[in-house]
């Protein structure tokens, strides 16, 4: 393999983990999100 291929490939898979990363800090706040909208649709269910 060329070393130019080489830093390419590492390149890529740097700029891919920073991309990962950046997208996991949010993870959390989804899963949130999402338990708080299914116990208030549990909850709207059971009132109406």
């Amino acid at each position: 393999m060329q070393p130019q291929k080489i830093e390419a490939e590492i390149a890529k898979l740097i700029a891919e983990t920073a991309k990962i990363n950046a997208e996991a800090k949010w993870y959390p706040f989804v899963a949130v999100a999402g338990v708080f909208s299914v116990a208030l649709a549990v909850v709207k269910l059971f009132l109406h």
